[in-house]
């Protein structure tokens, strides 16, 4: 037996078939190492092998990114009709509220497992389960458990040290799934009688790029998960990292997953405007401790825009600051906590003071200028309870579903809360499947490659979605904005779709492609939508419908 090794941790059974190119083999195939993943991974592993690929370094999940916390219904104060109804309220009517109890209800016990996992969050002996809670606009409750204003990474971390140590997970970096592996993949040599029996199509795998060798192999598992995260970096300013390309959402519906609510895109209201800092998110959290929002001249707009004032929902604090902006002229507005004080800042906010002190920022003495960025996807493949999504053995978990607990505008610190236990029962239902042999698929054909002459047009072309995104289909939109850009966006994607099978795949032009398609399925979900609601504002449809449905997009087969 033969091993694959590149950049392997540990030895595992993955052999090289003798008269194909190499595929590799694995009980559970985990697209994405962030949470979602990261927890599937480490629940699955107790029972089978495990593979989790991580398109750049393991770090830089979306989920180390994440400052606020982690919803937990924890204080006897507080209740979960409590946090359902606050989850319906910045719903804006599209919230499933089957899916917001369940995930309510499972809230304490996605703490304890992080807590169990040396999750360090922030301690009060007061408090419930000894954990500091802090409040984030629209809850009604402080219910964020939270670990400083790092939560994300210190629960990322953590979770990364207990799935290198678990024997039965493979952590790869620097692997970028192109395309899902379905039936119509398979070997028709070898497999006419498995096929003739199949009745429907199913998901096998991936095919993925190694970025070190640059090579394509087929990477199959009885089970998937596809948890890649959302879709920010379609926009040009954004607060996610670099891997926030859509990936898992465009291949879902490349194989004939339906997708949901792909219109609501959150806009964070406050990410650090600097040049230096283009993505540097100002957590919730400083708003939900009494930050202030100011205008330059210290006038405190959100007065006449909500009476919740600075802790209303994010859709209605980014929209009130593109609103001001726009109105006087100015590049930003300023986030001021400084009544807070020296030490309160220092101790609860010390990532943002030690980030805005590095390019001559004080928030102790002066407010932070902040702009609204691209900062959550709120639709995504749909998926039941489980994971499950319209193709067998395909699961989805995290910022890439839509579940129906975002509704029209995510709730704060709802994510990581539904990435634990939306992988927990993933994980629950995967370990219920009894696992089938896989059959021979097809390798990778690069048969048709001719040159990399197409490397400057990929990044023009990425730039020009970018900006056309930006530009049309931002906070407000427009119809004539979101038809022009539907019209750029067709022309980008059969420019893509002549040179992709003549070109030489890597990072960039997966990534553009992907991009491409979830571009296409937010401008069409937008048109579709012919009233204004939540994360999405149209100024030709202002009115809000008393009734509405999910905007639902089936591809076509």
């Amino acid at each position: 037996m033969m091993f694959f090794s590149t950049r392997i941790k540990k030895p595992c059974s993955i052999g090289y078939p003798p008269k194909y190119l190499p595929t590799i083999q694995t009980d559970l195939l985990v697209i994405g190492a962030g949470l979602a993943g990261l927890t599937v991974a480490l629940k699955v592993a107790e029972n089978r092998k495990v593979i989790v690929l991580a398109k750049r370094e393991l770090t830089e999940a979306a989920t180390a990114w994440a400052q606020g916390g982690i919803v937990g219904v924890l204080d006897e104060k507080d209740s979960y009709e409590s946090h359902v109804a606050d989850t319906l309220e910045a719903g804006a009517g599209l919230v499933s509220e089957a899916t917001a109890r369940y995930i309510t209800e499972n809230s304490q016990q996605a703490i304890q497992w992080l807590v169990d996992q040396d999750v360090e969050f922030t301690q009060d002996p007061e408090g419930p389960l000894g954990l500091h809670l802090t409040r984030e606009g629209g809850h009604t409750h402080r219910r964020i458990a939270h670990a400083a204003d790092a939560t994300g990474k210190v629960i990322h971390t953590a979770l990364l040290e207990k799935a290198k140590a678990h024997p039965n997970i493979q952590l790869l970096e620097n692997w970028v799934a192109i395309d899902l592996i379905t039936t119509h993949n398979l070997k028709d040599n070898l497999n006419k009688d498995y096929q003739k029996s199949v009745r429907k199509d199913r998901c096998y795998g991936v095919y993925a790029l190694n970025i070190v060798r640059d090579e394509v192999l087929a990477i199959t598992g009885n089970d998937v998960v596809v948890s890649t995260g959302g879709v920010g970096q379609v926009y040009r300013y954004t607060s996610n990292p670099a891997t926030s390309t859509g990936d898992g959402i465009a291949m879902a519906y490349r194989a004939g997953c339906r997708v949901g609510n792909m219109e609501f895109i959150q806009f964070h209201p406050t990410c650090l405007y600097h040049p230096k800092e283009r993505s540097f998110l100002i957590t919730e959290a400083l708003r939900g401790e009494g930050a202030h929002l100011k205008l330059p001249n210290g006038y405190r707009f959100m007065t006449d825009h909500d009476e919740r004032l600075e802790l209303a929902p994010r859709d209605i604090v980014a929209r009130s600051i593109d609103y001001e902006i726009k109105k006087h002229g100015i590049d930003y507005v300023l986030l001021d906590g400084t009544h807070l004080g020296v030490d309160f800042l220092k101790k609860h906010f010390p990532t943002i003071y030690a980030r805005c002190l590095a390019v001559g920022i004080d928030i102790t003495k002066q407010g932070i200028p902040v702009v609204p960025a691209a900062h959550y996807t709120c639709g995504g493949v749909i998926t039941d309870l489980h994971g499950q999504t319209d193709l067998p053995h395909l699961y989805s978990a995290g910022e890439a579903t839509y579940t129906g607990l975002h509704g029209a505008n995510r709730l704060a610190s709802n994510s990581l809360l539904e990435c634990v236990v939306t992988g927990t029962a993933a994980a629950d239902k995967i370990l219920e499947q009894d696992i089938m042999p896989i059959p021979e698929v097809h390798p990778w054909d690069d048969s048709q490659f001719e040159g990399d002459d197409e490397q400057e047009l990929i990044a023009l072309n990425w730039d020009e979605l970018r900006s056309l995104m930006w530009n049309y289909v931002g906070i407000v939109r427009t119809t004539k904005r979101l038809e022009r850009a539907l019209h750029r966006i067709e022309l980008l994607k059969q420019e893509v779709q002549n040179y992709f099978p003549n070109f030489r795949v890597n990072r960039d032009l997966i990534e553009l492609r992907n991009l491409i398609v979830c571009a296409e399925l937010i401008v069409r979900s937008a048109l579709e939508r012919k009233e204004s609601r939540g994360l999405h504002y149209c100024l030709d449809y202002p009115q809000t419908f008393a009734m509405s449905d999910p905007t639902i997009i089936t591809p076509k087969r």
